[in-house]
Formats: C-alpha cells, structure tokens, sequence
C-alpha cells in the first residue's frame, strides 16, 4: 500500500502564525516597543474605549493603532485625529487577526519612535483565542451588558487574558449587573488576570487603566 503522510493543516497554520508573531515580539523588544493585543465580543466597547484612551494619552506615549475589521474602516476613522498613528486591516471575512495581518498592517504604520501599540482584534471571543499576533499582553474586555456568565461560555479567551476590563461600569445599575457573580466567573477561569472596572463615558476607572499601560512600558531604546 502507498504511503501516505497525513498533515494536520491547522497545526501547520498555527506553527507558522507563532514563528511570525515570535519574529514580531523580538522585533518590538528590539525597538523597547510594548505592545498590547484588545479584545471582546462585538459591542464590549473597544473602540470607545481606544478613543478616550488616545485623547487622553495623546502627547504623552507615542502610540500606534492597528484596527481589525471583517470590512469598513468606520472604527479606524473614530480613532484618528486623536494624536496616534492608525491603520485600518481589513480581514476580507476572517473572523480574527493572524500575525501576517499585523505584519503587513505595520509596513504602513511605521514603528519608528512608538512606545506603545495597539492592536484593536477583530470583534469576537472565539477565533482569535489562538491566535499570538506578537503581544506583549492581552486585554479583555467584559461589558457589564453582556451577561456575568460570559466568561465561562467562552473560557479559552479569559484564559489567555493579562487583564479584563470590565467595561460600560455606568451602566450597571440599570442593567442590574450583579458584580461579584461576574468577577467570580472571571476569577475562577482566569485566576491570572487582574480585573479592573471602566467606563469610557464616565472616565471611571480609566486612570488604573492609564497606569497599568504605564508600568509595562519598556524602557527607550
């Protein structure tokens, strides 16, 4: 009988993501270049978020943004002008950003005198769970309109996560967010992640978030 190699496709693509996305965190170490990999299901709050953060940071860390989207750049749009260089990866129907889409996505945005960068992912708690696009960090965000059990439905992604920014805070009350049923389903698949509560609206929270970014900043090169 013929001999037959059987590959596994999916392990092969996703050894291939981890030597790009290896090749692009000794790149970012090189140039002393954090860089921080957002995630959430759609409508968690990413954007609004991203949008307050540059405004408010804005003069004062040099930062870049990569936004992935399945189509439009509307999310793009939102974040520039807010003193940060942005580029828009369209996925083309890809439900997540793979390290040849960042690779590519930084050809235009340029690395040269950044200190941090963004990468917005695409909108969703599945795909992108395995996915390592180089990150130094991952943060995700938990709306407090989602439901408290979000994180136990889809555990793969808290697992993975450095930090989770339980987002929309001003609206727990109307929506009877009930707090520490969240931070109990958080906790008890991610016991690593710190946990903060934010609103973009507000600004409640922002300034543990502001700091958290600080701290990991690596030194300039």
């Amino acid at each position: 009988m013929e001999d037959r190699l059987i590959v596994d496709f999916a392990q092969a693509v996703l050894a291939e993501n981890d030597r790009m996305a290896a090749a692009l965190r000794a790149e970012f170490d090189r140039r002393g270049l954090f860089c921080v990999n957002v995630l959430s299901s759609p409508g968690a709050g990413k954007t609004a978020l991203l949008e307050r953060t540059l405004a408010d940071l804005a003069g004062q860390i040099p930062t870049g943004v990569l936004v992935g989207d399945l189509a439009t750049d509307h999310d793009a749009a939102r974040l520039r002008g807010k003193g940060a260089r942005v580029v828009q990866v369209t996925t083309d129907g890809y439900c997540h950003l793979e390290a040849n889409m960042v690779r590519a996505g930084l050809d235009a945005l340029g690395l040269d005198g950044l200190r941090l960068l963004i990468v917005e992912n695409v909108g969703n708690l599945v795909c992108p769970a395995s996915h390592d696009l180089g990150e130094h960090a991952r943060v995700v965000l938990f709306s407090v309109t989602e439901g408290e059990d979000k994180p136990l439905k889809y555990p793969t992604l808290f697992k993975t996560a450095d930090l989770v920014l339980v987002s929309k805070i001003d609206l727990a009350e109307a929506v009877e967010f009930r707090r520490e049923e969240a931070l109990a389903a958080v906790y008890g698949v991610a016991p690593q992640a710190e946990v903060l509560e934010v609103s973009a609206k507000t600004g409640s929270g922002l300034e543990h978030w502001y700091a958290w970014l600080r701290e990991r900043l690596q030194p300039r090169v």
